[in-house]
């Protein structure tokens, strides 16, 4: 089960990825409670900007 809160934040985190990465996690349930209005704009928001976590270069450069 995964229970959501969803809150007016920036923008950049109200995503439909977001939105998404939780009902892929929720086995069984999905919970969201929130305004109606952000959970639309989230659906809507299809803006995705590249993530710079570094771990390419972690993994090419791994010692063994």
């Amino acid at each position: 089960m995964v229970i959501m809160p969803i809150v007016q934040a920036a923008p950049v985190l109200l995503t439909r990825t977001l939105l998404y990465t939780a009902m892929t996690r929720a086995k069984k349930l999905l919970i969201l409670i929130g305004n109606p209005n952000i959970i639309e704009f989230m659906i809507k928001n299809v803006d995705s900007k590249k993530r710079n976590t570094g771990l390419e270069y972690k993994l090419k450069n791994l010692d063994f």
